[in-house]
């Protein structure tokens, strides 16, 4: 590798396949709540890019989303499910990429079990606004970037590696594979 990991004492690379990729997927998600959702086509001012709050994220890794059928979202959904999603936990670690296809349903079940009362702010006719529809995100491939040991290990090596001048990065990246 030709960049400044070389000079790390430790393995700072790791795929992550399977269960394991989907559990990443799963947690991340879960935890930060709220993505960068980008669709191709851009139709918005937005050109196609949007926060949009994560409402589930299931044990197999697919993602579960509301939308109105009436947004750009939807519109340029129709028009290429294709998706890249970019979650970020704080401002030094925890960060996500993921390519996707969406699947845009009103399916009244799954709009039932994802409702909370919030919802109404966009919903205003509650979890039986007929403009209300789930889209479905099964994450293809991704990529993440993490801290190993969590913010307050990273904090530390990164203090002493300056002070004794040696690389002692605690992140961890890698390919996530579904």
């Amino acid at each position: 590798m030709d960049s400044i990991n070389r000079n790390q004492p430790e393995e700072n690379h790791r795929d992550l396949t399977g269960l394991e990729a989907r559990k990443r997927i799963s947690e991340m998600a879960e935890e930060v709540e709220t993505c960068f959702f980008c669709t191709s086509g851009g139709t918005g001012q937005s050109r196609g890019v949007r926060p949009m709050s994560v409402q589930q994220a299931d044990d197999a890794g697919h993602l579960w989303f509301l939308s109105a059928t009436d947004s750009h979202t939807n519109a340029e959904l129709a028009h290429d499910p294709a998706v890249k999603l970019f979650f970020q936990r704080s401002a030094h670690a925890g960060f996500m990429e993921l390519d996707g296809i969406a699947t845009v349903s009103q399916d009244k079940a799954k709009i039932k079990q994802l409702w909370k009362p919030i919802l109404k702010t966009w919903f205003t006719e509650g979890q039986d606004d007929p403009r209300i529809s789930v889209i479905q995100v099964v994450p293809r491939e991704g990529y993440y970037w993490d801290n190993k040991h969590g913010q307050v290990v990273a904090g530390a090596k990164m203090l002493i590696g300056a002070a004794i001048g040696k690389t002692l990065d605690d992140s961890i990246e890698g390919k996530l594979l579904p």
